[in-house]
């Protein structure tokens, strides 16, 4: 397994998307908030609510589904690094970080999410391209917000 180390960094949602662009429009690709692979190695989800083993890591998809038709590549990486952002801000000072990761989807989960198992790790998202992607969904002047229950 690579280590967390030696995975590049993504500094901006355009380098986001190539890598989204150049992966077949996300197949197979997926963001996780986490410590990283190295944390990650070795361990499955757990449900929150019930401490239930899940059989994969939680994973947020990069897949381009086909009703995104033309749109923004941009926005669409956007929306999926916003839509989970919360999952970091909810653990101060855990060291939790978006990175990118190549998979195979073995469950969902309990909110519907991709329970993964992680084939190769790919890249960290810098925090340059999170907050690039907040203001891009702001920019949307849309009633849209994270996914976090709590808010």
């Amino acid at each position: 397994m690579v280590e967390a180390q030696d995975l590049p960094t993504l500094h901006d949602l355009e380098q986001l998307s190539e890598v989204v662009r150049g992966h077949d429009l996300g197949r197979d690709l997926y963001l996780r908030w986490s410590r990283g692979p190295g944390f990650d190695a070795d361990s499955v989800s757990r449900d929150a609510l019930t401490g239930v083993e899940l059989p994969g890591l939680s994973a947020n998809p990069l897949r381009v589904e086909s009703w995104w038709g033309s749109r923004s590549l941009r926005l669409w990486v956007a929306r999926r690094l916003h839509d989970y952002r919360h999952l970091r801000d909810r653990q101060p000072g855990a060291d939790v970080r978006a990175w990118l990761l190549a998979g195979t989807e073995v469950a969902r989960g309990p909110d519907n999410e991709p329970l993964v198992a992680c084939d190769r790790p790919l890249a960290w998202v810098a925090e340059e391209a999170l907050r690039e992607a907040h203001r891009l969904v702001t920019e949307q002047k849309s009633d849209w917000g994270s996914l976090d229950r709590q808010a």
